[in-house]
C-alpha cells in the first residue's frame, strides 16, 4: 500500500499524491512521488492504472499534496507528474517531470 493523500480543490476536482516504489529497475531503490489531477479520487487512480501501475490504492490521507505540489500539477498540461521522493525528510529541489519520462522503456541495444 502506498502512502499518499488528496486535496479537494474549490472547483470540485482533486489532486492525489502518492509515494510509490520506483516502477522501473533503472529507478534504483528509492521511491517516487506521483501527483495526479482529476475529477475525483477514483478517476485519478484509474489514470495511473491505465498507465500500467496496477496495484495502486489510496487509503487515508496521511501524506496529502503540499500547496507547491498542487500548483505544479495544475500548471502541467497532462496533470500527471512525478519526481523522486525525498528520503528522511531531506528536501532536495528537483524539478517535476511528466509521467512519460518515468514509464519510458529503455531502448534495446542490438549488437
Amino acid at each position: 500500500m502506498a502512502a499518499g493523500g488528496f486535496c479537494k480543490l474549490p472547483n470540485g476536482t482533486v489532486v492525489v499524491a502518492l509515494n510509490l516504489p520506483s516502477p522501473t529497475p533503472a529507478g534504483g531503490s528509492g521511491g517516487v512521488r506521483v501527483l495526479v489531477h482529476a475529477q475525483n479520487r477514483a478517476r485519478a487512480l484509474t489514470r495511473l492504472r491505465n498507465l500500467g501501475l496496477r496495484a495502486i490504492y489510496l487509503r487515508g490521507n496521511a501524506a496529502p499534496p503540499t500547496p507547491d505540489e498542487i500548483t505544479a500539477v495544475l500548471h502541467h498540461p497532462d496533470g500527471l507528474i512525478w519526481r523522486t521522493a525525498p528520503d528522511n525528510d531531506v528536501t532536495v529541489m528537483e524539478l517535476w517531470r511528466p509521467i512519460r519520462a518515468l514509464l519510458r522503456r529503455p531502448a534495446v541495444v542490438q549488437g
